[in-house]
């Protein structure tokens, strides 16, 4: 698709201007402003094993570790606390958040206490989906999101995850188990895996449909240069040559079950949190080891250093280490990418922010969202996508997120020796890429607001 081609090229050269970060020092990262509203982010970065695609911050699991840092990250959300921030919903991603369940239950309960929580959504693993994790989190989560990927079995092979969690049947009985027992149930999954064919895409849907989940994400697969080589190994050389028709199969074969509720999540409820939760909340604070946060157009890095963050929150300081400003325009941009990914524009908000119409802020995305037939609606209040559109916001987030991964390069390129050993040290094939791409500073991401929910 020309269109798509163009715009993957443009994003990717723009990923080299954008985003350096800027070292801080500060004792605590800004408080909240009047009159605005914010998210809450929470990042738990331990696993049982690596995988292989995923540039996450995240080290292998040990239990004392993992036990330190949750009461550290308890007096994290304290110290925001005493900023005067308050939340309405909370998000829990890793890593694995439910790497020890009662941690979690912990924090989650404490994060109620303190701030007026309405919504909590956390991420967790197939593995997790019995009764000792799912009873102690059902009157606490409102979403649970389960990374399943694919119920492919020579798929799960080549990602590393089928002796971890199973076989793709194994992993549909434990779905359908937990189906019904939270206001929403969402099943990742990953298409355009280079092997991957049609009828196994549809399969995988099929699959999907009879698990009984109300939410579903397919995110493309994303070749980012920390795990570029990683996959080459593991599931091969990654094209976007057949991305769009894979997509617009998927697409065809959910409607009628499932609505979009946005370019690439799907939904029975026509509602809840979705995992890029920056759709609907501007700003957020994002708490632990390697989390971001959006503040008055400013992005805030937390350190990747498990020891950095420890010796950081025991002193009574921020885990802030890095800063990024950005522009009117950059603020434009990402409001633009946001709104039509969440799959409509709201041009009068717009207006009210940033002083000006987005035809006279953005002519030239305008203009090639039009030549391209992205828009379905577009008057003077708001602007929908039509399928084209939607499978270019699905490009552009593609590349977004491996712009993100950059950043999150650039932040781990200063982990200690001991750290390094700690990831690079384990997961099998990813262990030399990851080694690799960590001593690049990397020069990236025209993203200006990045996500912290991808598994």
């Amino acid at each position: 698709m020309l269109a798509e081609r163009l715009l993957t090229t443009v994003v990717r050269g723009a990923n080299a201007r954008y985003l350096k970060l800027r070292p801080v020092d500060v004792k605590s990262i800004p408080g909240p402003l009047p009159g605005h509203g914010y998210m809450l982010y929470v990042h738990v970065p331990f696993c049982t094993r690596l995988c292989p695609y995923c540039s996450f911050n995240r080290f292998p699991f040990d239990h004392d570790r993992a036990t330190e840092y949750f009461r550290r990250l308890r007096t994290e959300m304290k110290m925001v606390a005493d900023l005067g921030y308050d939340f309405s919903a909370m998000y829990v991603g890793g890593g694995t958040p439910t790497v020890i369940v009662e941690e979690l239950v912990e924090t989650i309960d404490l994060a109620n206490e303190l701030f007026s929580i309405k919504e909590v959504s956390s991420e967790t693993n197939p593995d997790h989906l019995t009764p000792e994790y799912v009873d102690a989190l059902v009157d606490r989560v409102d979403r649970l999101s389960v990374g399943a990927q694919s119920f492919d079995d020579g798929l799960l092979r080549q990602m590393e995850r089928y002796d971890k969690y199973g076989s793709g049947a194994e992993i549909l009985e434990r779905i359908q188990g937990v189906a019904g027992r939270f206001h929403s149930l969402n099943v990742d999954m990953i298409f355009n895996f280079p092997s991957q064919t049609e009828a196994m895409l549809e399969r995988d849907v099929e699959m999907l449909i009879e698990s009984g989940t109300n939410q579903t994400t397919f995110y493309p697969l994303m070749a980012s240069p920390v795990v570029r080589e990683s996959l080459r190994k593991t599931v091969g050389e990654v094209s976007y040559e057949h991305e769009h028709r894979l997509y617009d199969l998927l697409c065809k074969r959910l409607t009628g079950r499932f609505e979009h509720a946005s370019a690439w999540t799907f939904s029975r409820t026509g509602g809840g949190m979705i995992d890029e939760y920056i759709v609907d909340y501007d700003e957020y604070v994002g708490l632990g080891s390697g989390a971001f946060s959006f503040l008055d157009g400013n992005l805030w890095v937390n350190t990747f250093s498990l020891a950095g963050y420890q010796d950081r929150i025991d002193a009574g300081l921020a885990p802030a280490v890095g800063r990024r400003a950005f522009s009117p325009k950059e603020q434009m941009r990402y409001r633009f990418m946001m709104g039509l990914f969440g799959l409509e524009l709201d041009k009068r908000r717009f207006v009210a922010d940033f002083g000006m119409t987005v035809e006279r802020g953005l002519p030239l995305e305008m203009a090639f969202m039009r030549a391209a037939g992205a828009f379905e609606i577009n008057d003077a209040e708001h602007a929908t996508l039509t399928q084209t559109g939607r499978y270019l916001l699905v490009a552009m987030m593609r590349e977004f997120f491996v712009g993100v991964n950059a950043v999150r390069d650039q932040a781990r390129s200063s982990l200690p020796a001991e750290e390094r050993d700690l990831i690079f040290g384990e997961g099998g094939e990813c262990a030399d890429a990851l080694a690799a791409a960590a001593i690049v500073t990397a020069d990236a991401a025209h993203l200006t607001l990045p996500p912290e929910s991808r598994r």
